[in-house]
């Protein structure tokens, strides 16, 4: 029998050759390889037509070792013990060898347990019943340890290739995910900007012409404040659009310490706004901030936007574990939709929710039932403990 070292080096040299070949190809060069080196010596030394159909059984059948590797096998091994055990066979069981090595580098567990045993017990049948040498135990262990080794090391590079496959499938799919998310903030941001803005310059602009004949100075403030939003939107909307070309820092959000502002804005317009706090302020994260100031924005937004409200009552309320944010108007109860804060069911309410469930709270609206009437939206978030 040939070493087991030729026998890797040959393996490794021919793996690397017929690498880049499909693998029909590869199946029947090898498969053609194989029968050439079993029958050959058979037809060369004039061997009876009985081994030569032996030696094509313990060779051909490797065309199909992809499709059926066990029962490749179990063809090529009883000829293979045949050949030995008369004495027969070539200078290596190449068909079996090669079984071997495909079982271990493709099939799953049980069948691999399977060809170890169905092997074993054929080589100690071929080295038995011929009373070969204790050298041939040897060479025929090392063969088939040295095949299994390297079909072993194709399946595990095979398998962690696969892995990192799919870890990169999945990192692709996050980095896709956070993509969205971040698109999905900016577009809330940007509607959020725009109709405050907007909304509180047009109510402004209808206001002043009618002030300069009646309070001229009053009329002065409502333009100089038409003039104050226009340039918050815009600076709003630039660190908004910041995030898309890419910049380095991630874009200021107004958080709760600017809902003051917010508030003092929105009376410019001749609302009446009135701002509560209750509790100790607590610290909360960058998102709990800016869902509070957006709620608060879109609300006071659509309240502005509709006749028949007077009065808006702005109110936080902290607890230990969660911060309420409750804003109510006192605008005529009717069908949703109508005036005040109701009437942003269409895209502001589903706004604020969404934007209030990403954050982990729960958002709440609905027309008052207490005497005062109104509509008002009620949004709990949690806040972290400790803090």
């Amino acid at each position: 029998m040939s070493s087991p070292g030729v026998l890797a080096r040959t393996v490794s040299w021919s793996s690397k050759r017929l690498r880049a070949l499909p693998s029909g190809a590869v199946d029947i060069v090898i498969a053609a390889a194989v029968t050439v080196a079993s029958v050959g010596p058979a037809i060369v030394t004039r061997a009876p037509w009985w081994v030569i159909a032996c030696c094509v059984l313990a060779s051909a059948p490797v065309l199909w070792r992809r499709r059926a590797p066990i029962l490749v096998l179990l063809v090529v091994g009883p000829a293979i013990t045949v050949l030995a055990c008369l004495h027969a066979m070539p200078a290596l069981p190449y068909g079996t060898i090669i079984c071997v090595y495909t079982i271990a580098a493709y099939s799953p567990t049980r069948p691999r347990r399977f060809a170890l045993i169905s092997v074993s017990v054929g080589i100690l049948i071929s080295l038995v019943i011929p009373n070969e040498s204790p050298d041939s135990y040897g060479y025929a262990a090392m063969s088939f340890v040295t095949a299994w080794a390297l079909g072993t090391g194709v399946r595990a590079r095979r398998l962690q290739i696969e892995m990192l496959e799919e870890r990169a499938r999945r990192l692709e799919e996050e980095r896709g995910a956070a993509v969205a998310r971040e698109r999905l903030r900016i577009a809330r941001d940007i509607h959020d900007i725009v109709s405050h803005s907007v909304g509180l310059m047009i109510v402004q602009a209808e206001t002043g012409p009618l002030l300069t004949r009646t309070d001229p100075e009053r009329a002065d403030a409502t333009f100089a404040g038409i003039a104050d939003t226009g340039r918050e939107a815009v600076q709003q909307l630039r660190r908004s659009l910041g995030a898309l070309r890419g910049t380095d820092d991630p874009p200021h959000q107004p958080g709760i310490e600017a809902i003051p502002d917010l508030v003092a804005i929105s009376r410019r317009s001749g609302l009446i706004v009135l701002f509560d706090e209750f509790g100790s302020r607590r610290v909360v994260s960058g998102d709990i901030g800016v869902t509070v100031y957006r709620v608060v924005q879109e609300a006071l937004t659509n309240t502005m936007k509709h006749a028949g409200v007077g009065d808006v009552r702005v109110s936080l309320r902290w607890f230990e574990d969660r911060l309420m944010v409750r804003v109510c108007d006192d605008g005529p109860a009717g069908a949703v939709g109508r005036g005040g804060i109701g009437s942003a069911l269409g895209h502001g309410l589903i706004g604020m929710r969404e934007r209030v469930t990403s954050a982990g709270g729960r958002l709440q609206y609905g027309y008052s039932a207490s005497p005062v009437g109104g509509f008002e939206v009620t949004a709990e978030l949690p806040i972290a403990q400790g803090n």
